[in-house]
């Protein structure tokens, strides 16, 4: 009798930690559906300033800027019921430019906030449309040949040390922003690898001003309008909402 009801108890009790860890797994799956994924990306942008570059060109001693530039981003994504929202931090450089000759570079940093929405019910692919607002800086910078510069002249004069300092102009854009991603599920690492492109433009055009962002007479003024293609990798867990 004693050895029935000790069996008895034992088997309630297995029974109570199994819907017990039931719980608390479906507990926190539903927990995870609330939670973002960390997203990363590397991507090339295409922008072209040509009221800029047109006003540099009367000058010599500069070069015009580059119409591409590779950007880098983190961030992070979340997917509920098909609905999809993202916040990225970006930064970017045409990787161009040498202090010592006659170059020039561009750089640029951000950040955006896209809402979507993935039109395709599956659990291994995402296809998602994406509209959203976002503010970005950038940076123009000129620098001039200075191989034939002499160290004694730089030293003994502060004039000849303004010359061959760079030239530094900046501007700064409120943007709209309409994207498409495609992204493929991982069941292995709980993350995803896909490709995102973007459309961004400034709502108006903005001049250019000084390195300290100072209003210049007569200064060129450029609309934004850039094409965006990136490698999107996100990682944490599986994407939710399927």
């Amino acid at each position: 009798m004693k050895t029935i009801i000790l069996i008895a108890l034992c088997a309630i009790s297995v029974s109570v930690t199994a819907q017990e860890k039931t719980y608390k797994t479906t507990k926190w799956d539903k927990m995870k559906s609330y939670m973002p994924v960390m997203t990363k990306s590397v991507g090339l942008t295409f922008v072209d300033f040509n009221r800029l570059n047109n006003r540099i060109d009367g000058f010599p001693q500069y070069n015009a800027l580059k119409s591409h530039i590779w950007t880098i981003s983190a961030g992070s994504m979340h997917v509920y019921n098909n609905f999809v929202s993202k916040f990225e931090i970006a930064g970017g450089s045409s990787l161009s430019g040498d202090p010592d000759k006659r170059s020039s570079t561009l750089r640029t940093a951000g950040a955006n906030f896209d809402l979507g929405y993935d039109v395709i019910p599956s659990k291994k692919i995402m296809v998602y449309p994406l509209v959203g607002l976002g503010a970005e800086t950038y940076h123009a910078l000129y620098f001039r040949d200075v191989n034939a510069v002499d160290f004694d002249d730089v030293a003994n004069s502060p004039t000849l040390q303004n010359n061959i300092r760079k030239t530094k102009f900046t501007n700064s854009f409120f943007t709209y922003r309409l994207g498409l991603g495609i992204a493929l599920n991982s069941p292995n690492d709980r993350g995803s690898i896909g490709l995102q492109a973007n459309y961004v433009s400034g709502f108006q055009e903005e001049r250019w001003r000084s390195a300290e962002y100072q209003n210049l007479d007569n200064a060129p003024k450029d609309g934004l309008h850039r094409i965006n293609v990136s490698l999107v990798l996100t990682g944490g867990k599986m994407m939710m909402g399927k």
